[in-house]
């Protein structure tokens, strides 16, 4: 009978092997990396039962904390592959999902809670607050890729995936108020005096600046040491060294962290600052695909778990209101809320449509409410709680995952017929609607 630890080093083996060869040959096929590993855990976990029990009740500190440095390495690298300055009408699309269609979702699914679900206001706002941001973790499918150079970044960086990858890599700090507002409302209760106060000025404020503030300097301070250092030695740019995206990843995290800020924001607004610095450089490649390598084995593994746990009845207390709610939330609220916040926008009615349905839920999900649970009082909902945002999140794998390739392949052939509609050497503008 073979014993637990080797079978989870053979199966780390494999899966790391696999990580590295399925994006390519997923390409143009119904299917996502996330959707393989999700599996892949469901069937580990229900036909060898002597792997330990992924409970995330069991083990939240671990959830907490592995999908948090999950997320902010994501973070790091929607940041860096970023090839647009940040801008009011360059990042009109961005300023538009996260403005309108992030709070349309929290609103909508709050209601949602409260009324089809029974849900107290403080419980109905942690899920809603938990699922509102799209990930930027397994949206990685529709982001951009890695940065290009000046040349390259006009035809690279299209309108859907800037869009999806920048309001990723912003709007899982911004839905961070929300959710201590449902932590507050779990404690206090749901009357305004008792939390408004200590929350507009803390939770929004302080939080909310001293992410951006602290972002913002520690990428300038980083990039003068990658790209200008009078010390060639100190000058990390000429040393190809990748891993330093790791150290930047944890210092404006840690730093912002340290002082009641946003570690979220800090990092996003940290890398797009670094981007910004020297644009044209080789060297952030090197430091986005050091990060997306790490990213991606990170991911794996709570793919994998997150499978385990279904398998081992994470999903018990689910019926069949809350996967109509689920449904609804992913294939009605969510394009509608993104359909309204573009109207109006730079955005054709195709890219709208894409960029209104790939609102896929994921990590930060599970962050966010394993970090609620530790800090609320949700007493006997937990379980109940860890089950529909599961649920939630594993739906997103599967209808996200299948619909990804055929989708964006379409969308990709469009834009290409209108750019051979257009003169030779013209080619099409980087934002022009399809």
């Amino acid at each position: 009978m073979f014993e637990a630890p080797s079978i989870l080093f053979a199966a780390a083996g494999v899966a790391v092997f696999i990580a590295a060869v399925l994006p390519k040959l997923l390409r143009d096929m119904p299917f996502s990396m996330p959707m393989v590993f999700l599996g892949a855990g469901m069937a580990a976990f229900a036909l060898i039962p002597t792997l330990p029990d992924p409970d995330p009740l069991a083990h939240s500190d671990f959830v907490t904390h592995f999908s948090e440095i999950c997320v902010i390495i994501s973070l790091m690298g929607a940041g860096l592959a970023l090839d647009r300055p940040p801008g009011r009408r360059s990042w009109s699309t961005t300023w538009r999902l996260l403005g309108i269609a992030m709070p349309l979702c929290i609103i909508s699914l709050t209601l949602l809670g409260l009324w089809f679900l029974g849900l107290g206001l403080g419980a109905a706002l942690l899920i809603a607050s938990s699922l509102a941001p799209t990930d930027p973790v397994l949206a990685s499918e529709v982001q951009v890729g890695e940065p290009a150079d000046e040349e390259e970044g006009a035809e690279k960086e299209d309108e859907v995936r800037f869009g999806l990858t920048s309001e990723a890599g912003l709007n899982d700090g911004l839905a961070f108020p929300f959710v201590y507002l449902a932590i507050a409302i779990s404690i206090v209760g749901a009357s305004p005096a008792a939390w408004f106060p200590e929350w507009f000025a803390v939770d929004v404020l302080w939080r909310l600046a001293v992410g951006l503030l602290l972002g913002f300097l520690t990428g300038k301070l980083l990039a003068r040491l990658f790209f200008s250092a009078r010390k060639e030695s100190l000058r990390l740019s000429n040393h190809s060294e990748g891993f330093v995206a790791l150290a930047a990843t944890f210092l404006a995290y840690g730093l912002t962290e340290m002082v009641e800020g946003y570690g979220f924001i800090a990092v996003f607004v940290c890398a797009v600052t670094i981007r910004a610095a020297e644009r044209t450089h080789g060297y952030h490649r090197i430091l986005h695909s050091y990060v997306e390598q790490l990213e991606r084995l990170l991911t794996v593994v709570i793919l994998v778990l997150l499978g385990g746990a279904i398998a081992r009845g994470l999903l018990a207390e689910v019926g069949i209101a809350e996967v109509l709610v689920a449904l609804a939330f992913l294939l009605l609220v969510r394009p509608l809320a993104g359909w309204l916040g573009l109207l109006r926008g730079k955005t054709g009615p195709r890219e709208r449509i894409a960029l209104s349905f790939f609102g896929i839920r994921g990590i930060g999900s599970l962050y966010y409410l394993s970090y609620a649970l530790g800090k609320g009082e949700f007493g006997d909902q937990a379980e109940w709680l860890w089950g529909f945002v599961g649920l939630v999140v594993a739906l997103s794998i599967v209808i996200h995952g299948a619909t990804t390739s055929p989708l964006m392949n379409r969308l990709d052939r469009l834009r290409e017929q209108k750019a051979r509609a257009v003169s030779g050497d013209e080619g099409l503008a980087p934002n022009t609607p399809v």
